[in-house]
This record gives C-alpha cells, structure tokens and sequence, in this order.
C-alpha cells in the first residue's frame, strides 16, 4: 500500500481563532463517552446534560448550536468553555478524513483555517493515532 500524500507529515497549531467553533450550521457527533464526561465537566446527570445540551438526529446526538450556528460551548474570544472535555471530533481536528484525503483538501482547509497553514509538524504516525482516538491534535 502506497504511503499518503502527507506521507511527510502536516502542519497545524491552533490560533484559537474559533472559526471551527462557528459558522454555517453542522453537527458536533457525540458519542456516550463525550456525554459522559461532558455531564461531568458541568456537573450534571447525563440526562440532565442531554436535556440541555445535545438534539437527536437520527440514532445520533449531536450537540446545539445557537442561531448564529456556533457550538453551544464556544465563547466568543475566550474559546472552548468544555475544552478538557471537548468531544473526540473536536479533539481530531484538523486531521479528519476528508481534511486529509488529499492535498487538494488540505489546501480549501488552510484557506478556512489560520492553524493549518503553518505551526508544529505532525508526522504520519502521529496523525494517525489522533485518527483513531489516541492522540489530540492540539496537544493538551
């Protein structure tokens, strides 16, 4: 099998610009773990924490958004309120599959966010650990 064309590696160090915090609307996937320890970050029940914070969407949950289609979570200039708890899609980026499947969009990704344009260099290896969950892109 042929290595990936950032065989090399990739860059990344977050500014905290928060521009993968807002937008157009999305989804923010959690998963039982992310709304475990997000309950647990705020100090509420599970349930409590679902009531208030996440929408179903399909069999999936994802979590809120405002109207302006920021993350519930996010405040504007002091970032991620959750950020020790955020949840594991927040934790891969930038390196997510279609971030990364070829250089082309890892290009449109750089015109989108400050971080990837330059910063700490993340070989292969590492990429892919954070791609199955055993890393954290930004280092915490």
């Amino acid at each position: 099998m042929d290595a990936p064309w950032y065989r090399d590696g990739l860059q990344f160090t977050c500014t905290g610009c928060g521009r993968c915090c807002t937008g157009p609307p999305g989804y923010v996937w959690v998963g039982r773990r992310d709304i475990e320890a997000l309950a647990a970050r705020l100090s509420l029940s599970v349930e409590a924490f679902g009531r208030r914070y996440l929408r179903k969407v399909g069999p999936r949950h994802s979590l809120l958004e405002r109207k302006n289609g920021e993350c519930v979570f996010y405040r504007p200039g002091g970032g991620c309120s959750v950020y020790g708890a955020r949840p594991r899609q927040c934790r891969v980026f930038p390196f997510w599959r279609e971030n990364i499947e070829s250089a082309e969009a890892w290009e449109t990704l750089k015109s989108e966010c400050e971080g990837a344009r330059a910063g700490r260099l993340y070989p292969i290896q590492e990429i892919q650990l954070i791609q199955k969950g055993k890393g954290d892109a930004l280092g915490h």
